[in-house]
């Protein structure tokens, strides 16, 4: 009796033991997955605007300030303390938003300017063009915006006339930089502008230029999330009308409806045969005309 009561002691200490064991084991993993946690939610100090920041809005300890950021996913470029972001009295060169982190690429470099430069991604042009308030898409085109370039030109060729045109599309999905000299993109109000800055690689630019001088160039505003390629071909007069409606060229002279052949004057008298002994044989200078088989003869009086 007492040896089967050490046996049970023995396996209830070893089942306690196991059972301590076991909630050790668990209780340490969650205390290391805790720690994971916690080491992934790290804040870090970074800069952010307190206000939204138009394009050459200068930055200040007034509308920028210190927030907490998860460590393990601030953004590349962040400024990490006030005193980096105000150096060398940097201006916004894209519009920010309030509480959107300040990155570098959308803040002016060492000198301090915000420059159509500073926003041009690398390989890329601004270049400039003439427009108005028809080819401007009547004002609304804005920086920001999206559009097609195209020019309208004369054909080419010795047999062509004033009137014959045509229009091509040069360029596709244009980013527009600027309007006039105005940047902002968050100037969205319609303005009739007089130039309209593109961003272009330089095949774009070499294109623009020659554009501008073989014709009109004018804008055609696109969905900024529109971005596929249309079909490119060119545009005649003839294919503005649904049937190929033309004028023919006037004549200088109508055509008689049959031939006439005109014989020499010579006395005037009534065909024989024509059964009237009554009428007079008259005498005098006449006509004879033949139309087809049939004969006429008219008298023709004597000028004097």
């Amino acid at each position: 009796m007492r040896g089967r009561n050490w046996i049970f002691f023995g396996l209830a200490v070893f089942l306690g033991l196991g059972a301590v064991l076991l909630a050790n084991a668990y209780f340490s993993g969650v205390e290391k997955r805790q720690e994971r946690i916690a080491e992934n939610q790290k804040m870090t100090g970074i800069v952010v605007a307190t206000q939204n920041l138009g394009f050459g809005t200068p930055l200040t300890d007034q509308n920028l300030r210190m927030a907490n950021w998860p460590a393990n996913s601030i953004p590349v470029g962040a400024f990490t303390s006030l005193t980096d972001a105000l150096k060398n009295s940097r201006v916004a060169v894209r519009p920010m938003v309030t509480g959107e982190p300040v990155l570098a690429s959308k803040v002016s470099g060492s000198d301090g300017r915000a420059t159509i430069a500073a926003n041009l991604p690398a390989g890329k042009l601004a270049y400039a063009i003439p427009i108005n308030d028809v080819n401007g898409v009547g004002g609304f085109v804005r920086p920001g915006d999206v559009v097609d370039v195209l020019v309208t030109r004369p054909v080419p060729g010795d047999g062509a006339t004033a009137n014959d045109k045509m229009t091509d599309v040069v360029l596709e999905s244009v980013p527009v930089l600027g309007v006039d000299q105005i940047s902002d993109e968050s100037n969205t109000k319609p303005v009739i502008s007089k130039t309209a800055t593109l961003e272009v690689d330089t095949v774009g630019a070499q294109k623009l230029a020659l554009a501008s001088q073989l014709g009109v160039v004018s804008l055609a505003l696109r969905n900024v999330a529109d971005q596929a390629a249309g079909p490119r071909s060119t545009v005649i007069p003839r294919q503005l009308s649904a049937t190929n409606y033309v004028i023919p060229a006037k004549r200088t002279g109508s055509a008689p409806a049959a031939p006439v052949q005109m014989a020499r004057a010579q006395p005037f008298r009534l065909p024989s045969g024509s059964g009237n002994s009554s009428t007079p044989v008259v005498s005098g200078p006449s006509m004879t005309v033949i139309r087809g088989t049939k004969v006429s003869e008219y008298g023709v009086q004597r000028g004097y």
